[in-house]
């Protein structure tokens, strides 16, 4: 009988590990060509280098580190600026700890790609950062930059 009760129990258990894993999808959204086009456009006339992800974003890894990556489910400590295309800076922060999956899509999408200790900078469209909404003086439709260090998760 015991054992009956301890067999039900680890089903119940490894179900419901089985779930979690499952609440923590990978996000796969893409920009707009349009969008792509255009940022893509900015970073040459301004012969910047960065690399250009498939959903749409460009990347520059600055600190490249070895080991575990954050997935969309860890809460992250970065230290971050973040700026218009034209070097405004509308946000910064030395040591801020979010839940990446709460955040915009780019940075969900981009975090992942260092782990901790690991530098990286962003080029955003405006389709994974606040689209065609104005976010305090963030205007709508604004290609974004951000400087992020990924200190732990």
């Amino acid at each position: 009988m015991k054992m009956k009760y301890s067999f039900i129990l680890l089903i119940f258990l490894f179900a419901f590990a089985c779930k979690k894993k499952d609440s923590c999808p990978e996000v796969t959204t893409v920009a707009p060509q349009t969008e792509i086009d255009n940022l893509r456009s900015y970073l040459q006339a301004n012969s910047i280098q960065a690399n250009e992800d498939s959903r749409g974003f460009f990347y520059i890894v600055t600190d490249s580190t070895f080991g575990s990556q954050p997935t969309v489910c860890d809460n992250i400590t970065v230290a971050y600026k973040g700026m218009l295309l034209n070097g405004t800076v509308f946000d910064q922060s030395s040591n801020a700890t979010f839940l990446l999956s709460n955040l915009i899509l780019g940075w969900q999408e981009a975090i992942p790609l260092i782990g901790i200790g690991g530098s990286i900078k962003i080029y955003l469209p405006p389709s994974l950062a606040y689209g065609s909404k104005a976010s305090g003086v963030i205007p709508a439709n604004s290609n974004l930059v951000f400087d992020i260090d990924l200190i732990k998760f």
